[in-house]
């Protein structure tokens, strides 16, 4: 029986590591990981982080494009039902909220 793991996170960062965790260290495939919008309209989060904020080196005009229209979604199909809790605890180290199994 499959199971769906999904979680919000606050910055589109916190949502690419939690995915590289996945992928890297518990060897699920890419194709059964869906990062998207929380809600309607495009996202990086709801607050800016990595490449969203400013370098070292600011522009005279700063960087006030980055789209923090609400958080971002991860959710993981799985086939095998012992991996929920490790997805639950690579969403967990990254902050994640909203943690839902179904």
């Amino acid at each position: 029986m499959s199971t769906t793991v999904t979680a919000q996170f606050k910055t589109r960062r916190a949502a690419e590591m939690s995915v590289e965790r996945l992928v890297q260290e518990y060897g699920i495939e890419r194709t059964d990981i869906f990062v998207a919008a929380a809600g309607p309209e495009n996202t990086v989060g709801e607050e800016p982080a990595g490449a969203d904020t400013e370098g070292e080196e600011q522009s005279a005009d700063g960087r006030g494009d980055a789209a923090l229209n609400g958080a971002v979604e991860v959710s993981v199909d799985l086939q095998e039902e012992e991996l929920a809790k490790k997805v639950r605890d690579a969403f967990a180290e990254f902050q994640a909220s909203d943690v839902e199994e179904d």
